[in-house]
């Protein structure tokens, strides 16, 4: 285990539980023996509504992002919120510095990113290897921070109303609307990093919104980013035994550019009409990485790139939205398309050069998402009871074309050459919930979906919420939920071939194996549960609550050949993983001018119950505490501290051995400190200071979590990294600026 500088001891995982009971029964003392108060309801909330004041919910407010703005992607501040965190997409650590938000350890791919509540799935244009990993950063990074009006976080139950991809939870960034009147904002940010070989970053955008008419109103932004790669050799020095001829690489870089517009039409009145057109570009600036960490003479081509582009994911979006008010409730309908162009040099697709650059010619990879989504919400009374309820109806197909997924030549021996190309699927849904009084303290939520998919078949999907208003001050809450992700195109895809000459494979020494799509796979299901209690008075809000995902169908690569004529295997489900825990918030005011504010995350437990073994590597706790000070006029200062907990490697290797040596190393507890201020100049202009990783605590990647196939031993060597997959950057001084008008 290697151990960091500032670590946080163990015990510090029951810090937050204590000071959460501590607190609430403090406070529980000083109305004890008072006639409660009810909650009054006038008018109940539509299901929605309640999905979204769940305890499993956060939102981050713009006014947050301002003081705490993220260097590139938004990821940078979800992670501060209870249950989230950063993994990368495979429990093998191949791309480790491609972190993505993982909620509830339920893995980035099971994270549903939406952009004003419509899908965003732009990462499923990258190609899906042996153990999960695309080389991708996922699809939080489409919207700059400052044209974003806040971030809800939905995880657990809350989020399985959004369908298929969901089990995890939901992100859905909100944008901000036209104006009332001509105004506009410009804003530009910069870092500079203590360490000179981790990337810095330079930012510009600006947005124009406000009425052209008296029915039609316009919003226009523009975003420039560039984010340097890390230096070639920042991880020279803590390289694991297995890559010690090769360098495992920092983060990447990445150059955006985005460009959106929407106009809006008021043509009735209660009714408007709302088109969104866009163009983003992301451009990975290459920092050496390849899927297995191979270099020396074989990566010639791939070194002379680093610094520069090696691939382009460009996404064009178009949505028409419609939301009308009628005597009887409320309707939102929607049409998009989503083109998604991902333009990448060539890889190796066979053995220890799967992923490596091995071509300067670029090919495109094209996926077109057609979705088309209707829901209304009415309020109603029967049997005396105030109810809400909401129906809807929802198709989406998406179809993708890959002209490298075929293009294996050894594909040949397994037969079928003529492959296929491209690939498509659809999913066809509707759904009904409904919010009821039950009585003037206690409200249920009952809901109903059916998903059906073209490859797996019909999904349904039930779910109850529960809130109880025990006081004035104190709500239980919770819910059930039968989650549900559909494969993926690659996955149902039986023209989709891998190869291993024989280091990835489950099989006799020294013979190739292959991985095909498979049409019969079933989707994943998970069945969530969250149960807590909150509480509020006086300024003081503190929640508890447990969660349990019970997931069932998780699918993988195979480990039993399907062909008695060679090693040919095919994504395949497993049976059963679980993932639970206990979250808590809790946020007090300290006089007039001081507010504190805390949330955890504890992991009981995160594994697949087949082997035992981790399904990914995440803290086993993580608490974020922060002082808001406004003691000064015009000046917010704000000081986090983030406590990690102890990451654990991976039990076993790819195949089914116990790992041992380097390839076992967890990643101590540590913390990270930050400061930052925000100064309102005038008006019209503020700026932020802030001093990221106050005490530099550092950390490298040495390389994937498992070491290399011995093909004369038929085992792995057990060289490689454990948990230290990823980099966590050092000391970081950043300044903001934004100009309103």
């Amino acid at each position: 285990m290697k151990y960091l500088s500032h670590s946080f001891p163990l015990h510090a995982r029951m810090w937050a539980v204590a000071l959460l009971c501590s607190a609430a029964a403090s406070q529980a003392q000083t109305t004890e023996g008072a006639t409660p108060v009810l909650r009054e309801m006038k008018v109940i909330d539509s299901a929605e509504d309640v999905a979204k004041q769940a305890l499993g919910v956060s939102t981050i407010t713009a006014e947050d992002l301002e003081r705490a703005p993220p260097a590139n992607d938004i990821s940078e501040i979800v992670r501060t919120m209870p249950g989230v965190n950063l993994t990368g997409n495979s429990s093998s650590g191949q791309r480790g510095n491609n972190r993505q938000i993982d909620l509830r350890g339920m893995g980035p791919e099971n994270t549903l990113i939406l952009i004003d509540g419509k899908p965003a799935s732009s990462r499923n244009a990258v190609r899906m290897g042996w153990r999960g990993e695309r080389d991708s950063r996922g699809d939080s990074n489409w919207v700059p921070a400052e044209q974003i009006e806040s971030i809800e976080v939905m995880r657990g139950p809350a989020a399985a109303r959004y369908g298929s991809g969901a089990m995890g939870g939901v992100v859905n960034i909100v944008t901000k609307k036209p104006t009332d009147k001509i105004s506009g904002q410009v804003s530009v940010y910069a870092d500079a990093h203590q360490h000179g070989e981790e990337g810095s970053t330079r930012r510009g955008n600006f947005s124009l919104s406000g009425p052209v008419s008296e029915e039609f109103s316009l919003r226009i932004n523009g975003n420039a980013n560039n984010t340097a790669a890390d230096g070639r050799y920042i991880n020279a020095g803590h390289q694991a035994a297995a890559w010690a001829t090769s360098m495992p690489a920092g983060r990447e870089g990445v150059n955006n550019r985005d460009l959106t517009g929407l106009l809006s039409w008021k043509f009735m009145t209660g009714h408007t009409l709302d088109l969104d057109v866009g163009y983003n570009r992301q451009g990975n600036i290459y920092a050496g990485d390849s899927q297995n960490n191979t270099g020396g003479s074989q990566a010639a081509i791939a070194e002379s790139m680093y610094g520069k582009e090696t691939n382009v994911m460009e996404r064009h979006t178009l949505a028409l939205t419609h939301k009308g008010k009628y005597d009887f409730g409320t309707s939102t309908s929607y049409i998009q398309r989503i083109v998604t162009d991902n333009t990448r040099l060539g890889e190796g697709l066979v053995g220890a050069q799967e992923g490596l650059i091995n071509t300067r010619g670029y090919t495109t990879n094209q996926l077109v998402d057609n979705l088309v989504h209707t829901e209304w919400e009415m309020p109603h009374k029967i049997g005396g009871l105030n109810q809400v309820l909401t129906v809807g109806a929802e198709f989406s197909r998406q179809s993708l074309y890959d002209p490298t997924a075929t293009t294996v030549t050894q594909a040949s021996n397994i037969g079928r050459t003529g492959r296929r190309t491209d690939t498509e699927a659809s999913i066809a849904s509707v759904f009904a919930e409904d919010n009821m009084e039950v009585t003037d303290k206690t409200f249920v939520t009952p809901s109903l979906r059916l998903d059906s998919h073209s490859e797996t078949g019909a999904n349904w999907s039930p779910a109850v919420s529960v809130s109880h208003y025990y006081s004035d001050t104190i709500t239980f809450k919770g819910g059930i939920a039968r989650a549900y992700k559909a494969p993926n195109l690659y996955q149902t895809n039986s023209d989709y071939v891998l190869y291993s000459a024989g280091n990835g494979c489950v099989t006799a020494v020294g013979t190739a194996c292959y991985l095909v799509g498979n049409a019969d796979l079933q989707a994943e299901t998970s069945i969530n549960k969250e149960l807590g209690v909150e509480y509020k008075n006086e300024g003081v809000v503190a929640s508890i609550t447990w969660f349990h995902n019970d997931y069932r169908n998780k699918i993988q690569a195979g480990t039993t050949s399907v062909s008695s004529t060679a090693a040919v295997y095919e994504w395949v489900n497993v049976p059963e993983a679980v993932s639970q825990g206990i979250e808590g918030s809790y946020r007090m005011p300290l006089g007039k001018t001081i507010e504190w504010s805390n949330n955890f995350t504890y992991m009981l437990e995160h594994r697949n119950k087949t082997n035992d073994d981790y399904l990914s590597i995440i803290p086993e706790y993580t608490i974020n505490t922060s002082l808001e000070w406004r003691g000064v006029p015009k000046w917010v200062m704000t000081g986090t501290i983030t406590f990690y907990g102890v990451q654990h490697a991976m039990k076993y290797d790819y195949n089914g051995n116990l790992v041992s040596g380097t390839s076992a190393e967890s990643v101590a507890p540590y913390n990270i400190v930050s400061l930052s201020g925000k100064y309102t100049v005038k008006k019209d202009l503020h700026m932020t200071v802030g001093l990221k990783n106050v005490f530099d605590i550092r950390h490298w990647r040495s390389g994937n979590a498992v070491g290399v196939r011995n093909l004369g031993t038929n085992s792995t060597t057990n060289l490689g990294a454990g948990a230290n997959t990823y980099n966590e950057s050092g000391r970081t001084l950043y300044a903001s600026a934004t100009y309103t008008f």
